[in-house]
């Protein structure tokens, strides 16, 4: 499984851009930076976007990613997430106000996005991966996701505070090759952190020992607020008995 790394930070400026992921060059994880990254040819190709919920920096560019896509005359795109999500997507971002409705454009029989919902902890066939999604603690419905084919598992945790669910499952999960994790604010901002629903390193130090080998485990963290960059980074690198590396934009990792 490659992964590309197209967007890793919690906000944005010239050098950082919003969470987004692209499995095999084909299946997003989120949204915040896929259009900002990617050539039109490359953003044809893409089957399908895993959306882990429903804040605008995890699912913006799906907006003009649709947009440019039909112009493109392309494949329907694939937006699947839990109920909730889609739910805010259609009511709120795809509803012909705020953004028109690609899900009856150019019609509703040849639409430019089609919705798949994805129940919670049900494993589900999508577009040649296995995907089980795991509700996590935000300030609103959000999941992770462990995607699986037949070399193994990736999970990614989406953005959450300390959670149990998720970490209960991967202990379960066979082959599992390594964890996207978010980490948001440095430890001194922790009540901030906690209101927002994000981690700091103390608590991700906490959650990520809930894993049977939290030391072997190859865990890629990403959602580092840019003002805090230089500090979270310190904070991570201070942590032992772990195996943590923060994305860059641009990485290109084989899982």
């Amino acid at each position: 499984m490659e992964l590309r790394v197209l967007g890793c930070h919690g906000g944005e400026t010239p050098r950082h851009r919003t969470t987004s992921f692209l499995l095999d060059d084909r299946v997003g994880l989120d949204a915040g930076a896929i259009t900002s990254r990617l050539e039109l040819p490359e953003q044809a190709r893409i089957e399908g976007v895993l959306v882990s919920h429903a804040h605008m920096d995890h699912i913006r560019d799906l907006a003009t990613l649709a947009d440019n896509r039909c112009q493109l005359g392309a494949p329907p795109l694939l937006v699947a997430g839990t109920g909730s999500t889609l739910k805010a997507l259609r009511q709120h971002f795809f509803n012909d106000t705020l953004w028109p409705d690609f899900s009856a454009i150019p019609s509703r029989d040849q639409p430019t996005i089609v919705y798949r919902e994805l129940p919670l902890e049900t494993p589900v066939s999508l577009l040649g991966f296995e995907v089980l999604a795991v509700p996590v603690n935000h300030t609103i419905d959000a999941a992770g996701f462990i995607v699986s084919d037949a070399t193994g598992a990736v999970a990614f945790s989406g953005d959450t505070g300390p959670t149990d669910r998720l970490f209960e499952l991967l202990r379960e999960t066979p082959n599992l090759r390594a964890l996207l994790m978010e980490v948001s604010f440095p430890d001194r901002l922790q009540a901030l952190a906690t209101m927002s629903g994000h981690h700091t390193p103390q608590t991700l130090a906490v959650d990520l020992a809930k894993l049977a080998a939290p030391r072997d485990l190859a865990t890629y963290l990403y959602h580092i607020k840019p003002p805090f960059q230089a500090e979270v980074e310190r904070e991570c690198a201070a942590l032992r008995g772990l195996n943590l590396e923060v994305l860059a934009l641009d990485r290109h990792l084989r899982l």
